[in-house]
């Protein structure tokens, strides 16, 4: 299986076994890059979005969440990082650099530095473990994943745009679920998944 994606196009991919592995193994190994490139520079590194859900389908991208303490030492990596394929591309988001792995037009790995115990951080970090607790979730978002894919191959934008009011209310629960550490129950689902997946008080 290949990894890689040409910029501004959206193919999704079916989650299995041999997909999987490919995909934690190119994972750890860029970690590791990163790992021995950035030091004790980086809090921490972990592997998130979508190719780190089991069981749900996703672009053939590899996202990493790197926890930094200032963004001015990081960028004194700069140099070494691209020497290692790892090129800084831009202030992705408020609060994110985005650095990007792949050579001309396609791109492999997705790597968002953020400050580590950020709001940005958690949120990467309680959504794939929310989603990864919730099968049934998962399923929904892969599914809203899918329709949006098949609507919009060739537009990323709004591909992402069409995915955002659902990945909103994921996080709003993923973060009362690490708060509370409880079991929370969302069991009334919108049966159009372009739609709002669930209601304002279905959480038990």
């Amino acid at each position: 299986m290949q990894i890689g994606l040409s910029r501004g196009t959206v193919t999704l991919c079916d989650y299995t076994d041999s997909y999987a592995a490919a995909i934690q193994a190119e994972a750890r190994k860029t970690i590791g890059i990163l790992r021995e490139i950035l030091g004790t520079d980086a809090a921490d590194i972990q592997h998130v979005g979508s190719t780190a859900i089991r069981g749900i389908k996703s672009k053939p991208i590899i996202d990493l969440a790197v926890g930094v303490y200032t963004f001015e030492i990081i960028h004194q990596h700069d140099e070494a990082l691209e020497e290692a394929g790892i090129i800084y591309r831009r202030q992705d988001v408020p609060g994110q650099l985005l650095y990007v792995v792949g050579e001309g037009d396609v791109r492999t790995h997705h790597v968002h530095m953020v400050i580590y115990g950020s709001e940005a951080w958690n949120n990467y970090i309680n959504f794939r473990d929310y989603l990864n607790q919730r099968p049934e979730i998962a399923c929904r978002y892969s599914a809203l994943k899918q329709q949006l894919a098949d609507q919009y191959p060739n537009d990323r934008g709004a591909y992402t745009e069409g995915k955002q009011k659902m990945i909103d209310e994921i996080l709003e629960q993923a973060s009362l679920w690490r708060k509370l550490g409880a079991d929370l129950s969302i069991t009334e689902f919108d049966a159009d998944p372009l739609r709002k997946l669930w209601r304002p008080g279905s959480v038990h």
